[in-house]
Order: C-alpha cells, then structure tokens, then sequence
C-alpha cells in the first residue's frame, strides 16, 4: 500500500480527481494572491514631483527679475518675493500693455488668468471630444472613464438634491471640472513663474465671472419654474398682511433682506474659491524657494486635495442655490402654485403612519 503524499497539491488530487482538483487549487492561488501594492505607484509619483521641482528650478528660477545686473541676489528674501505674486494679473495682450494693479479690474485685455483659463476649456473640450467620439455599446478604456467621472458627478448631485437636481448635472459637471482643473494647474512648476501663465482661479477676476454665472443661473431658473410673480413673490409678499399689520411688516422685512442677501451669494462664492487658491499659490511658491523639493511633495498632496474640495464646494453650492431658487414658499404650494419641474411631493402618510382624512 502506497504511503499518502505529503504534498498539499497532490493530496488534493487523490480526493478530488485531476479535474476538479485544477479548479481548486486555481481558486485558491486566486484568493491567496497579493494585492498589488500602491508603495511603487506612490514613490514614482513622489519621484516625478521632485523632478519636476528640480527642473522648474533651473528653467524657471525663483530669482529676482527685476533686470538691476548690479544688484546681489540676496537669500531667502529675494527667492520669496520672487515667488510671491500680486493679485493684479498680468497683461499678455496687448503686448507692453501695463493693466490696472488693482485687484478687480476692468480692462479690456487678455490676462494671464484668463489665457491660462481658455488653455484649461480647450484641453477640456479636447479630452471631451475624443472620449466621446467613439461611443459604442462595448465601451472602449476611453469612453468607460468618461462615464465613470459623469456617472459618479450625477449620482453625487442627486443624492444632496434629489430627481430635481438631474436637469443641472450638465452644468455642475462643468463647474466642477473646470474649477478642478484651473486649481490643478497651479501646481504646474511652469505655472506662475512666468508672466504668460497663472492659474485662473488665483485671480479674483475670473472667480467673480464664475460666481456670476452661477447667479445668474440660479435667479433665470428660479423666474423659469416659478414665473416672474411667483419667483419675486417669495421676497416681497404682502400675505403676512392677513394676520395683521405688525405680522405684514415683518414677513414683508424678512422677504426683502433674503432678496438683498441674494446678492452676496456670489461675494462669497467668489472670495472663497480664490482666497484658498490664492493663498495656497503662495504658500507653495515661498515653501518652494526656500526648500526646493524637500517640503513642496508634501505640500503639492495637500493642495491636490484641498483644490479638488475648494472645486466640489463651488459646484455643490451653485446647485443647491439653484434648487433652493426654484422652490416656493410653503403658502404658495398650498395655494396651489405649479411646484417645479422635478421636485418631489412629500408624503404625509410618513408624518402620521396613517393617510390623512379627507
């Protein structure tokens, strides 16, 4: 009588026969093999920001380009104020064109903000352009990314606002993506160092044109499912008045300083995105100077994140005024008032456990 194999392999096949057997023991290779680790994705990572900080040192010297030949460099001071850019941006064109240094301007003229915003929509239309340009019903590696990115962004914007929020996903994705990438592109080593190239959410300028648009987005949509009436009826309502004088005044002073308070909506949408922008640009920049590649890998991590938050708080809080502005007062849904398009009825057997009376 054969002795049993000491072999866990073997054994397996005695009692399991060769074919099932070879299933097994693949299953089991399956299961038992490593995840592949992310140490050597990480480190390269770490490896091309450090090059990168390397050769944008030697290209692009945080050196003092004031064009005095006799005057001494003097560190750390002139590496910081090299790299310590005013608010007011740059005039690319026309060319010799000194703008306003003034934070806010109204100039007609190209900035590097700007130019550097229209080089961040072409690489976005671009991208758009040949992912979607192939869409089949046996998506390519191209056409899944781009799903998943406006998949995830939809599903994401109608868990904080419900079905309504599906007619604004377009242009959520838009804010976000464009934001996202503007933000990033500060982190650019050749990205601010030169006159020709800032990232365009640093300038307060283009924060402002975004915020706009949002604002103006929020009050046409909010006219659109309410009508006009309806829309400004919610700020300036003379309702209140049919419980008495004092309770008119007071519901029509509430109504009139949320209409009022609209308008800082994009004070702050504005000042938010390019104060964090802002401020995160110059810390960079002086940490860079004065560190080179030591520091900055750590500080780029954070500001990849913190830049893809800043974006995400812009679009989610674009939508949701947009939301808020098509909603009417609890009054005018009683009244019969058209709800807007998408919006949910609640329902009142949840409040009660019991349908109510009619």
């Amino acid at each position: 009588m054969t002795e049993p194999s000491t072999n866990p392999e073997q054994r397996m096949r005695d009692a399991l026969g060769p074919d099932l057997a070879s299933d097994a023991v693949g299953a089991a290779g399956a299961v038992t093999q490593p995840q592949r680790s992310i140490k050597r994705p990480l480190l390269l990572m770490i490896a091309a920001v450090v090059a990168l900080q390397v050769l944008s040192a030697f290209v692009f010297p945080p050196l003092d380009t004031t064009g005095d030949e006799n005057k001494t460099f003097d560190y750390p001071l002139d590496a910081i104020f090299a790299n310590f850019e005013l608010p007011a941006p740059h005039t690319v064109w026309p060319p010799g064109h000194h703008g306003s240094s003034d934070i806010v301007t109204f100039d007609v003229s190209v900035s590097s903000s700007l130019f550097t915003g229209w080089i961040v929509a072409l690489v976005i239309i671009v991208l758009a352009f040949f992912l979607s340009r192939r869409i089949s019903a046996v998506p390519g590696r191209g056409q899944n990314g781009l799903e998943y990115v406006y998949e995830g962004l939809a599903n994401f914007a109608t868990s904080l606002g419900g079905p309504g929020a599906r007619r604004y996903v377009p242009i959520f994705v838009t804010f976000f993506v464009f934001i996202l990438l503007s933000n990033w592109s500060g982190l650019l080593p050749f990205v601010g160092r030169t006159e020709q190239l800032r990232a365009p959410t640093s300038d307060v300028n283009v924060t402002i044109g975004l915020a706009l648009v949002a604002f103006a987005m929020f009050h046409i949509e909010g006219v659109r499912a309410l009508g006009f009436r309806g829309y400004f009826g919610k700020f300036f309502s003379l309702r209140g008045f049919k419980d008495g004088i004092g309770a008119g005044i007071i519901a029509l002073f509430v109504g009139v300083l949320e209409f009022f308070l609209e308008f800082i909506k994009p004070v702050t949408l504005s000042m938010r995105l390019f104060g964090n922008i802002y401020a995160g640009e110059i810390a960079l920049g002086v940490i860079t100077a004065l560190t080179i590649v030591v520091i900055p890998v750590a500080m780029v991590s954070l500001e990849v994140l913190l830049n893809f938050m800043q974006a995400l708080i812009f679009s989610v809080l674009a939508l949701m005024f947009t939301l808020a502005a098509i909603e009417g007062h609890h009054e005018e849904e009683h009244e019969g008032v058209h709800t807007p398009e998408g919006a949910v009825e609640p329902d009142l057997t949840r409040l009660h456990g019991q349908p109510t009376a009619g």
